[in-house]
């Protein structure tokens, strides 16, 4: 199976696996529900799940006991987007190429909408049947999952953006805010596979960190990139969303140039952690690749 094949593959077991966990719309309330499977099954690349899945590939991980903890993750991620696109916060009227949550229903819809998948995230961590006869890496996966979205993970460093708006932060600063911002989701995306049986040596775990927080930070430049210079068709968003809202970002404080040099030192950085792993690794490093050099 190539990458193209594995990518499909993986994209349509969490696809499933999403649409198993999610409220059916015949159960009330049904404008939830409904809601709720518009943000999180109307599209989007998967690129967490697809994380999760690649370094389990990379471990030996049987993908039956990673499939709790891609959802959760994504789960997570849609709750994250759904607050971010409110009038309140980015105030955002596209997402995946089509109206955000707020617009699709209501606003006071969106935010329940997007309440109600946090919790729904830790209960399918908890009560997956492939995770049960696991109670230690259970109890592991949802305090990583917790701390990547708190006040000192995906919260925090959005409190810190929506804080940034206007003033010039140092590139240190910038960093900070995107490794919680971003990078936290991705991290806590590559760490969970590796809590779940068999996990790595210590080596190979410290390995697998490095390699997210350079990813993670990659992610992220790179969008900032693609706000630039990407086409709202192309990217499922606004174009030039940040520099409207006078957003901190990598290109608007150092330039187009330097923005493109630091995700290619960060991609660089992230494909040298995964040499212990040898072939195993080798989709996950051409997911880092794609998510480097991805045009949307």
């Amino acid at each position: 199976m190539d990458e193209t094949d594995k990518t499909e593959h993986y994209q349509a077991r969490i696809e499933a696996a999403l649409d198993r966990w999610l409220p059916d719309l015949d159960t009330a309330p049904r404008r939830l529900h409904e809601a709720m499977r518009y943000s999180v099954l109307g599209g989007g690349k998967r690129i967490r799940p697809l994380l999760v899945y690649a370094t389990g590939e990379a471990l030996g991980t049987d993908p039956e006991m990673l499939d709790a903890p891609s959802v959760a993750i994504e789960l997570m991620h849609a709750f994250s987007l759904v607050h971010d696109d409110l009038p309140a916060m980015d105030d955002d009227d596209l997402r995946r190429g089509r109206p955000t949550v707020h617009k699709a229903f209501d606003e006071a819809t969106a935010i329940l909408a997007a309440d109600a998948m946090q919790p729904l995230a830790f209960h399918v961590l908890s009560s997956d049947p492939a995770l049960t006869a696991h109670p230690g890496a259970q109890v592991t996966l949802v305090r990583l999952l917790a701390d990547a979205c708190g006040s000192e993970g995906m919260t925090g460093g959005q409190a810190i953006d929506l804080a940034s708006e206007g003033t010039r932060l140092d590139a240190a600063e910038l960093e900070h805010m995107y490794r919680l911002k971003t990078g936290r989701l991705i991290r806590v995306s590559i760490l969970s596979a590796a809590a779940c049986p068999p996990q790595p040596d210590i080596e190979r775990e410290h390995a697998l960190e490095r390699f997210a927080d350079a990813l993670g930070l990659a992610f992220q430049i790179r969008d900032d990139i693609l706000d630039v210079e990407g086409e709202t068709d192309v990217i499922g968003k606004q174009q030039g969303a940040d520099e409207a809202r006078n957003k901190a970002t990598y290109p608007a404080l150092f330039g187009m140039e330097h923005a493109r040099a630091r995700v290619a030192e960060l991609l660089e950085t992230a494909l040298a952690q995964l040499e212990p792993f040898g072939a195993g690794a080798n989709y996950l490093a051409y997911l880092a690749r794609v998510i480097a050099e991805r045009d949307h």
